[in-house]
């Protein structure tokens, strides 16, 4: 009967040792995995979206838009090849040849960029187009 005893008293101090190794793992792992969240949220996710709208920027140049370069030139766009982008600066009128990637900023708008927006409200909403 002692040899009985002593093992119904072993299975349920097993059972139990495996629920809390479980719930010790879960311990670790949930803040883990919530700053790993955290961290994608606050810094790879916004950072995907800034490279794919420069990436847009970049694929939309056309002749006549006004560009600064990362080292602050100013000037408009003469011509636009695969990897390399011809812009006129000043009022001499230099022309310098630069990589795409260098280029910063476009400070000239499109029509295509924004979204139009119809004037039509139909039971209170706007329509976009």
């Amino acid at each position: 009967m002692n040899l009985l005893t002593l093992m119904a008293q072993a299975s349920t101090a097993a059972g139990t040792e495996q629920a809390g190794g479980i719930l010790s793992i879960l311990t670790m792992i949930v803040p883990l995995a919530l700053m790993v969240l955290i961290f994608w949220l606050l810094i790879i996710r916004p950072e995907k979206k800034r490279t794919k709208e420069m990436q847009n920027m970049l694929d939309s140049l056309q002749v006549a838009d006004e560009v600064v370069t990362n080292g602050g030139i100013i000037g408009r766009v003469l011509s636009v090849q695969k990897d390399t982008v011809l812009i006129e600066t000043g009022s001499d009128r230099t022309k310098i040849r630069v990589v795409k990637s260098a280029i910063a900023k476009c400070n000239t708008e499109h029509e295509n960029s924004a979204p139009a927006v119809e004037g039509k409200k139909s039971k209170g909403k706007t329509e976009i187009k």
